[in-house]
């Protein structure tokens, strides 16, 4: 009999939630649902009420899946692929920066927790700043390189191509795109790879416009927070469960990911010869991040990118400063 994949989704608010529902819908495997308690209402045990929530669609939605809402980590033994989104979303106003101080350590106690009761699973992290939080994963649970990485890429992806769809009145299927780098404002774009059903999107759209569906593409997750309030949660969601299914189904999907890099597209050169998490094309299969696809850069975008590994690097920097044990 084939064993179920078990997925455990860490921080069950907005994007936890949808990444828990699809899934379930997907039937991508037995869903764990955990949160802490909430302080000012000990009595509400949200976890197990958006569980059971769940649970109840899959009579009309025709999915067969376990969900199980917790506060115990204990819950997640077992684990073949773990979510994190736990953190504080952005508020109006800040950028994902701001967020350091209070997601590190946050994140820092989860991945002690997974390293106790899941040390064998492939961890994705979603919190911001992505950067950081990824690399502090990794220097936490202590697990190889492979089997951490963050969901940035495959989102800031999505948004590009949506964009521009919305200029060129096509289907987003039929966009082939890429960026690197950091998450956010500093990524990478690549017009020169960008195309539709083949056709170079520069004979299409002209470069003014391309450049504008670029700046809106590194500020969507900003754009959106002073729409709403806070942070996005259906697409961060919708890139992260596409990472997980190539992960559980062996798909081997090439998706841009924020994974571990050293002489990959310069990273160890602009970083004083030490790697980092950023966001490249990587294959992502059974054991996890399986290969980076790498390829050559010209000048300008080589600078673009070198100016995001510094970045990265700087955020890093601050990370270590507030908790030395990272280092």
């Amino acid at each position: 009999m084939l064993r179920r994949a078990k997925i455990s989704v860490i921080g069950a608010g907005n994007i936890g939630g949808e990444c828990a529902r699809s899934i379930a819908m997907k039937e991508l495997g037995d869903v764990v649902l955990l949160d802490i308690p909430n302080k000012d209402k000990p009595e509400l045990h949200m976890p197990k009420g958006k569980a059971l929530d769940l649970a109840c669609c899959g009579p009309v939605e025709n999915f067969d899946a376990k969900i199980t809402g917790t506060f115990d980590y204990k819950d997640i033994e077992g684990s073949d692929v773990i979510i994190v989104t736990a953190g504080v979303p952005r508020k109006p106003g800040q950028s994902r920066d701001d967020l350091v101080q209070i997601n590190a350590g946050i994140v820092k106690n989860v991945a002690e927790n997974i390293k106790k009761y899941a040390p064998n699973a492939i961890v994705i992290v979603v919190s911001n700043p992505l950067d950081a939080m990824v690399y502090v994963m990794w220097k936490v649970t202590g697990f190889p390189a492979h089997r951490v990485m963050g969901q940035a890429g495959a989102l800031d992806v999505a948004r590009y191509k949506t964009f521009l769809a919305m200029e060129l009145g096509v289907s987003v299927e039929d966009i082939q795109g890429l960026l690197l780098g950091g998450h956010g404002d500093d990524m990478v774009p690549l017009p020169r790879l960008t195309s539709v059903n083949g056709i170079p999107v520069s004979d299409l759209l002209p470069a003014e416009v391309i450049q504008k569906c670029v700046d809106r593409a590194k500020v969507g997750g900003g754009e959106i927070v002073k729409l709403m309030g806070t942070s996005a949660w259906y697409a961060p969601s919708a890139g992260t469960i596409e990472m997980v299914e190539a992960i559980v189904r062996d798909k081997k999907r090439v998706i841009a990911s924020a994974v571990y890099c050293e002489n990959e597209f310069g990273v160890a050169k602009a970083n004083g010869g030490k790697g980092l998490f950023v966001g490249v094309p990587a294959v992502l299969g059974a054991k996890g991040v399986e290969r980076i696809i790498s390829f050559k850069m010209n000048d300008v975008e080589q600078k673009f990118m070198d100016e995001s590994i510094s970045h990265v690097k700087d955020l890093i920097g601050a990370t270590i400063k507030l908790f030395p044990d990272l280092a």
